[in-house]
């Protein structure tokens, strides 16, 4: 399985662009990738998506740094390595999107899944199995299971700020594995005890 994360320029696909993107293999955790790009010709940039990942607009269009597509071949060799393929996060189709979304703009070969494991419905399932009554926001109306949510529940605190795409992977793998399999996966995680 790959955790993936991205941290993009924005929220939508097809104006935005991938900032950065880190990977871990769920069954290997110590094949990783993570790589930085500056973004694509004419993508948008938020404001508050710079202020998420702690990019700034210098960065992001640095001509030194790697294109998107150059970030997106890299990822997609490194996944051919993988034995199980399937994409794992919280809120993963967002970053599979981008991925996607990045290599059609690149006209390179996507070839990962369509289907996705994702963290936050691992989490509202297993709260509810557990006669546990999943937040939710009181305005919006829908899940409040954020990855700090999330990551709170499994023992873990806050995902550091500002976000970093290998950090966020590294933390979505760690959930996976205590939702899943009732056992902690990384070193960096170990002092934070399973809390059921």
């Amino acid at each position: 399985m790959i955790v993936l994360d991205v941290e993009s320029s924005g929220t939508e696909y097809h104006v935005h662009s991938i900032l950065s993107l880190g990977a871990i293999e769920l069954e290997k955790p110590t094949n990783q990738f993570y790589d930085e790009c500056r973004i694509w010709d004419e993508a948008h940039v938020m404001d508050e998506a710079l202020e998420v990942n702690g990019f700034t607009q210098d960065e992001v269009s640095d001509p030194k740094k790697k294109t998107e597509a150059e970030l997106v071949r890299g990822f997609l060799a490194w996944s051919n390595g993988v034995g199980e393929r399937t994409l794992a996060g919280q809120n993963v189709s967002f970053d599979r999107d981008f991925v996607k979304a990045a290599a059609n703009r690149a006209h390179i070969d996507y070839d990962l899944a369509y289907r996705t494991i994702d963290t936050h419905t691992l989490a509202w399932m297993h709260m509810v199995k557990r006669g546990i009554k999943p937040p939710i926001d009181p305005v919006k109306q829908h899940s409040k299971l954020n990855l700090d949510a999330v990551l709170n529940y499994v023992g873990i605190p806050n995902e550091p700020e500002p976000h970093n795409a290998l950090t966020g992977a590294l933390c979505h793998a760690e959930v996976v594995s205590r939702l899943l399999y009732d056992k902690p996966l990384l070193s960096e995680f170990s002092q934070y005890a399973i809390p059921w």
